[in-house]
Protein backbone atom coordinates (compact mmCIF):
# COMPACT_ATOMS: atom_id res chain seq x y z
CA UNK A 1 0.00 0.00 0.00
CA UNK A 2 1.66 3.37 -1.12
CA UNK A 3 2.10 6.08 1.55
CA UNK A 4 -0.04 9.24 1.44
CA UNK A 5 2.26 12.44 0.19
CA UNK A 6 1.94 15.90 1.12
CA UNK A 7 0.21 17.65 -2.01
CA UNK A 8 1.58 20.40 -4.18
CA UNK A 9 1.15 23.76 -2.75
CA UNK A 10 1.57 22.69 0.60
CA UNK A 11 3.06 25.26 3.18
CA UNK A 12 5.75 23.88 5.86
CA UNK A 13 7.39 26.05 7.81
CA UNK A 14 9.74 23.83 10.59
CA UNK A 15 11.21 25.36 14.01
CA UNK A 16 14.44 27.10 13.83
CA UNK A 17 16.46 24.87 15.87
CA UNK A 18 15.99 21.07 16.60
CA UNK A 19 12.83 18.78 16.25
CA UNK A 20 9.18 19.17 15.74
CA UNK A 21 7.34 18.77 19.15
CA UNK A 22 4.14 19.82 17.79
CA UNK A 23 2.48 19.84 14.59
CA UNK A 24 -0.10 22.83 13.71
CA UNK A 25 -2.05 22.37 10.47
CA UNK A 26 -3.73 24.64 8.75
CA UNK A 27 -6.79 23.99 6.60
CA UNK A 28 -7.84 25.11 3.54
CA UNK A 29 -11.25 24.92 1.57
CA UNK A 30 -12.07 25.02 -1.57
CA UNK A 31 -12.66 28.96 -2.77
CA UNK A 32 -10.16 30.23 0.16
CA UNK A 33 -7.05 31.81 -0.97
CA UNK A 34 -3.70 31.12 0.21
CA UNK A 35 -3.02 33.30 2.71
CA UNK A 36 -6.09 33.76 4.35
CA UNK A 37 -4.61 31.83 7.26
CA UNK A 38 -1.20 33.91 6.96
CA UNK A 39 -2.40 35.73 10.32
CA UNK A 40 -3.26 32.89 12.38
CA UNK A 41 0.41 30.93 11.45
CA UNK A 42 2.66 34.09 12.46
CA UNK A 43 0.37 34.35 15.29
CA UNK A 44 1.42 30.58 16.28
CA UNK A 45 4.70 30.97 15.55
CA UNK A 46 5.53 33.24 17.73
CA UNK A 47 3.73 31.46 20.50
CA UNK A 48 4.92 27.61 19.92
CA UNK A 49 8.33 28.14 18.38
CA UNK A 50 9.14 24.15 18.87
CA UNK A 51 6.26 23.50 16.31
CA UNK A 52 5.92 22.53 12.99
CA UNK A 53 3.32 24.74 10.72
CA UNK A 54 1.88 23.27 7.87
CA UNK A 55 -0.96 25.12 5.52
CA UNK A 56 -2.31 22.40 3.30
CA UNK A 57 -4.42 23.22 0.09
CA UNK A 58 -8.25 22.50 -0.08
CA UNK A 59 -9.11 18.52 -0.35
CA UNK A 60 -10.86 17.33 -2.89
CA UNK A 61 -12.75 14.89 -0.29
CA UNK A 62 -12.91 13.96 3.45
CA UNK A 63 -10.45 11.00 2.44
CA UNK A 64 -8.01 13.02 0.37
CA UNK A 65 -7.64 15.23 4.03
CA UNK A 66 -7.25 13.02 6.16
CA UNK A 67 -4.43 11.12 4.11
CA UNK A 68 -2.91 14.59 4.20
CA UNK A 69 -3.31 14.96 7.80
CA UNK A 70 -1.05 11.39 8.66
CA UNK A 71 1.21 12.09 5.60
CA UNK A 72 2.03 15.83 7.62
CA UNK A 73 2.18 13.70 10.76
CA UNK A 74 4.84 11.12 9.01
CA UNK A 75 6.87 13.75 7.37
CA UNK A 76 7.09 16.10 10.70
CA UNK A 77 7.30 12.90 13.12
CA UNK A 78 4.72 14.26 15.09
CA UNK A 79 2.36 12.04 17.04
CA UNK A 80 -1.57 12.34 16.73
CA UNK A 81 -2.07 14.02 20.44
CA UNK A 82 0.82 16.32 19.92
CA UNK A 83 -1.17 17.49 16.20
CA UNK A 84 -4.09 20.53 16.00
CA UNK A 85 -5.80 21.04 13.22
CA UNK A 86 -7.11 24.62 12.33
CA UNK A 87 -9.50 25.77 9.96
CA UNK A 88 -11.96 29.28 9.02
CA UNK A 89 -15.44 28.62 7.75
CA UNK A 90 -15.78 25.40 5.64
CA UNK A 91 -12.02 24.53 6.75
CA UNK A 92 -13.14 24.32 10.23
CA UNK A 93 -16.09 22.30 9.18
CA UNK A 94 -13.85 19.78 7.54
CA UNK A 95 -11.57 19.60 10.72
CA UNK A 96 -14.35 18.88 12.44
CA UNK A 97 -15.52 16.48 10.12
CA UNK A 98 -12.18 14.67 10.79
CA UNK A 99 -11.77 14.05 13.80
CA UNK A 100 -15.71 12.68 13.86
CA UNK A 101 -14.67 10.13 11.30
CA UNK A 102 -11.17 9.49 12.95
CA UNK A 103 -11.37 10.19 16.86
CA UNK A 104 -8.05 11.47 17.75
CA UNK A 105 -6.73 11.58 14.45
CA UNK A 106 -5.70 15.29 15.96
CA UNK A 107 -5.43 15.79 19.77
CA UNK A 108 -7.00 19.33 19.23
CA UNK A 109 -9.77 21.16 16.83
CA UNK A 110 -9.04 25.17 16.20
CA UNK A 111 -12.72 25.90 14.76
CA UNK A 112 -13.15 29.76 13.15
CA UNK A 113 -16.63 30.47 12.57
CA UNK A 114 -17.09 26.86 11.39
CA UNK A 115 -19.83 24.33 12.79
CA UNK A 116 -21.86 21.00 11.67
CA UNK A 117 -23.82 21.05 9.10
CA UNK A 118 -26.39 19.51 11.09
CA UNK A 119 -26.52 18.79 14.84
CA UNK A 120 -23.91 16.04 16.27
CA UNK A 121 -25.43 12.41 17.26
CA UNK A 122 -22.40 11.05 18.58
CA UNK A 123 -18.92 13.30 20.05
CA UNK A 124 -15.20 12.66 19.55
CA UNK A 125 -13.59 11.87 23.05
CA UNK A 126 -9.90 11.73 22.21
CA UNK A 127 -9.86 15.70 20.66
CA UNK A 128 -10.51 18.65 22.36
CA UNK A 129 -13.00 20.79 20.27
CA UNK A 130 -12.13 24.81 20.36
CA UNK A 131 -14.71 26.26 18.39
CA UNK A 132 -13.99 30.70 18.26
CA UNK A 133 -16.52 32.73 16.65
CA UNK A 134 -17.88 36.47 15.94
CA UNK A 135 -20.54 37.48 17.71
CA UNK A 136 -22.09 38.83 14.91
CA UNK A 137 -21.42 36.36 12.07
CA UNK A 138 -24.34 36.60 9.89
CA UNK A 139 -23.90 32.91 8.20
CA UNK A 140 -23.61 30.94 11.19
CA UNK A 141 -25.12 32.33 14.90
CA UNK A 142 -23.12 31.73 17.59
CA UNK A 143 -26.44 30.60 19.14
CA UNK A 144 -26.52 27.46 16.81
CA UNK A 145 -22.99 27.05 17.83
CA UNK A 146 -23.90 26.71 21.31
CA UNK A 147 -26.53 24.33 20.91
CA UNK A 148 -24.62 22.12 19.39
CA UNK A 149 -21.71 22.48 22.44
CA UNK A 150 -24.63 21.45 24.56
CA UNK A 151 -25.44 18.74 22.71
CA UNK A 152 -21.52 17.34 22.47
CA UNK A 153 -21.34 17.64 26.04
CA UNK A 154 -24.23 15.47 26.29
CA UNK A 155 -21.98 13.18 24.61
CA UNK A 156 -18.74 13.21 26.67
CA UNK A 157 -17.03 15.58 24.27
CA UNK A 158 -14.60 18.16 25.93
CA UNK A 159 -14.99 21.58 24.07
CA UNK A 160 -15.08 25.05 24.14
CA UNK A 161 -16.84 28.42 23.06
CA UNK A 162 -15.51 31.94 22.53
CA UNK A 163 -17.16 34.37 21.23
CA UNK A 164 -16.01 38.13 20.60
CA UNK A 165 -19.08 40.64 20.31
CA UNK A 166 -19.00 42.88 17.59
CA UNK A 167 -16.98 40.19 15.26
CA UNK A 168 -18.59 39.54 12.20
CA UNK A 169 -17.49 36.19 9.72
CA UNK A 170 -13.48 37.01 9.84
CA UNK A 171 -10.43 35.78 11.46
CA UNK A 172 -10.14 38.71 13.81
CA UNK A 173 -7.20 39.26 16.06
CA UNK A 174 -9.40 38.95 19.40
CA UNK A 175 -10.32 34.95 18.18
CA UNK A 176 -6.68 34.05 17.34
CA UNK A 177 -5.51 35.91 20.56
CA UNK A 178 -8.39 33.90 22.03
CA UNK A 179 -7.44 30.42 20.49
CA UNK A 180 -3.72 31.09 21.53
CA UNK A 181 -5.42 30.89 25.04
CA UNK A 182 -7.14 28.16 24.72
CA UNK A 183 -4.21 26.26 23.64
CA UNK A 184 -2.01 26.88 26.51
CA UNK A 185 -4.12 27.16 29.17
CA UNK A 186 -6.89 24.55 28.59
CA UNK A 187 -5.83 20.89 29.80
CA UNK A 188 -8.10 18.43 28.14
CA UNK A 189 -10.53 16.41 29.90
CA UNK A 190 -9.04 13.27 28.63
CA UNK A 191 -5.84 14.13 30.57
CA UNK A 192 -8.27 14.36 33.43
CA UNK A 193 -10.16 11.20 33.11
CA UNK A 194 -6.68 9.01 32.27
CA UNK A 195 -5.04 11.18 36.28
CA UNK A 196 -8.49 10.05 37.61
CA UNK A 197 -9.65 7.59 36.15
CA UNK A 198 -13.45 9.13 35.69
CA UNK A 199 -15.20 9.94 32.66
CA UNK A 200 -17.55 12.58 31.47
CA UNK A 201 -17.09 15.38 29.02
CA UNK A 202 -17.71 18.89 29.69
CA UNK A 203 -18.37 22.22 27.69
CA UNK A 204 -17.28 26.17 28.68
CA UNK A 205 -18.19 28.99 26.90
CA UNK A 206 -17.01 32.17 27.11
CA UNK A 207 -17.06 35.70 25.59
CA UNK A 208 -14.07 37.03 24.39
CA UNK A 209 -13.24 40.70 25.62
Amino acid sequence: MNQPHLPPGTQIERPAVGEPQQLLLLLLAAGQPADLLAPLALALRRQFSQAAIVTLPAADDLTQAEDWVRAAQVAMGVTQPATALFGFGLGAQVALALVHRHDGLAGRVVAFGGDYPLPPESAPIQTTLHWLHGGADPEVPPARVLVHLERLAELGADATLDVADGVGRELAGVLIDEALRRLRGHVPARTWREALGGGGGRAAADEAS
